[in-house]
């Protein structure tokens, strides 16, 4: 076995079988980053038990993560040196399988090598971003990472697999067997249930297919599907220590990796949803009228009834974009708001999953909301194949609630 496409096996930490798993797993620190009462509900379920609410930073509270720095690394070496956390899986995966309403979505947890991986638009790198990376979203990330003793991440790469020869297969091999945890996730998460991936047959099958997809994809293996910006710091900071290291210090310096997931881009229970905007400090009308003459400077046409629409809770504006070379609604109104908020110090805006959840910040805030339709992801790795990336935050694979939960860790320094 060689596993040298990019994705191989690796300890791998869980909590130890005296922590309520129910506590312990938490949402991806980059969800509901507008909704308060979410993260207020979280730490009333936690309480003072064990969690990795302890060892993440939510996004919601991303401008304070200095001051919360060190009670997280506190909790870090705290959970090590006390056994909370223990290392159940040695060189090896883990075989995870998330039950949602959109279906049940087998994934498989294993270290990215970061040389193998690159975001930026057009490399040849076996791992590859969806969307684009903003450098000047890293520094607050890095300083979050940079001398951690362990990551617990929430990163999810897809795999354009078709025949089902990596996940699935591996599902197939383990379902039966006594698994490390199994439970249901805390605020309507779902289910989660999690296997051990370490015998030699199992190793080699992952081995085979890792190599069948990457022959398949001439090179390209995975897409970045969530935590873009975390796998994108993770780099960061490889690159940062690696200058320090020598080459045998390179080789096998834990920092080098990154633990993820890979799910198949096909699975039936994947599903593609937008993200929606809302801009704050901003009235409809303004926002219509900037985007109009956003569109007409690139010789583009604003047309009625399309597929984003602008709101203020109580007024709804439908309209489109028409024009020579028309892409995705992403490739436009994200440049423009960019702008839109770059030229007006009083507005800002927040990326939001679920049209609910838009409804609710709009008549709470008084805030806009812009809703977009969903893409194709039939598409993703023809375009990204074709050196394309999309606009940040352009796709949600799934709802808020979908998104994946904080079990597994790894130690990285």
């Amino acid at each position: 076995m060689s596993f040298d496409k990019g994705f191989l096996p690796c300890d791998i930490y869980l909590p130890a079988r005296f922590v309520d798993p129910a506590k312990w797993a938490v949402i991806a620190c980059d969800q509901y980053t507008s909704q308060r009462d979410y993260w207020d509900k979280v730490g009333r379920t936690v309480g003072g038990a064990p969690s990795a609410l302890n060892v993440i930073q939510p996004e919601i509270d991303l401008d304070t993560a200095d001051e919360r720095r060190p009670f997280v690394r506190a909790c870090m070496e705290k959970y090590l040196s006390e056994g909370v956390l223990e290392k159940r899986v040695s060189h090896g995966f883990v075989l995870t399988l998330r039950t949602t309403p959109s279906g049940a979505r087998p994934g498989l947890v294993g270290a990215v090598d970061l040389e193998a991986y690159d975001f930026a638009p057009g490399n040849d790198r076996p791992v590859r971003a969806s969307e684009g990376t903003i450098i000047e979203r890293l520094p607050p990330r890095i300083k979050i990472r940079r001398g951690a003793a362990l990551e617990c991440p929430h990163i999810m790469l897809l795999a354009d697999d078709k025949e089902g020869l990596l996940v699935e297969s591996v599902y197939e091999s383990v379902k039966h067997a006594a698994p490390l945890y199994d439970f249901e996730l805390m605020l309507g998460g779902g289910h989660l249930t999690g296997w051990s991936v370490t015998d030699s047959k199992a190793l080699t099958r992952i081995d085979r297919a890792l190599d069948d997809l990457y022959t398949r994809g001439s090179g390209f293996l995975c897409a970045v599907g969530d935590g873009n910006h975390s796998l994108a710091t993770a780099k960061a900071c490889w690159d940062e220590l690696k200058a320090t290291l020598s080459e045998q210090e390179r080789a096998a310096h834990p920092a080098r990796y990154a633990l993820c997931e890979i799910v198949n881009l096909h699975c039936p229970a994947l599903r593609f949803e937008p993200i929606h905007r809302a801009v704050f400090g901003a009235d409809l009308s303004t926002l219509l009228t900037s985007f109009s003459w956003y569109l007409a400077s690139k010789g583009l046409k604003r047309e009625a009834g399309g597929s984003i629409r602008f709101t203020n809770g109580k007024e709804c504006a439908c309209i489109g974009v028409s024009g020579e070379g028309s892409m995705l609604d992403t490739v436009y109104l994200q440049p423009w708001l960019d702008e839109f908020i770059a030229a007006h110090p009083g507005a800002s805006v927040d990326y939001v999953h679920g049209e609910d959840a838009l409804m609710r910040i709009c008549a709470d805030t008084g805030a806009c909301g812009i809703l977009l339709g969903t893409i194709d992801k039939s598409a993703l790795f023809p375009s990204i194949l074709a050196g394309c990336v999309l606009p940040r935050k352009s796709f949600s694979m799934g709802s808020a609630d979908e998104k994946r939960f904080y079990m597994e860790a790894r130690l990285i320094a």
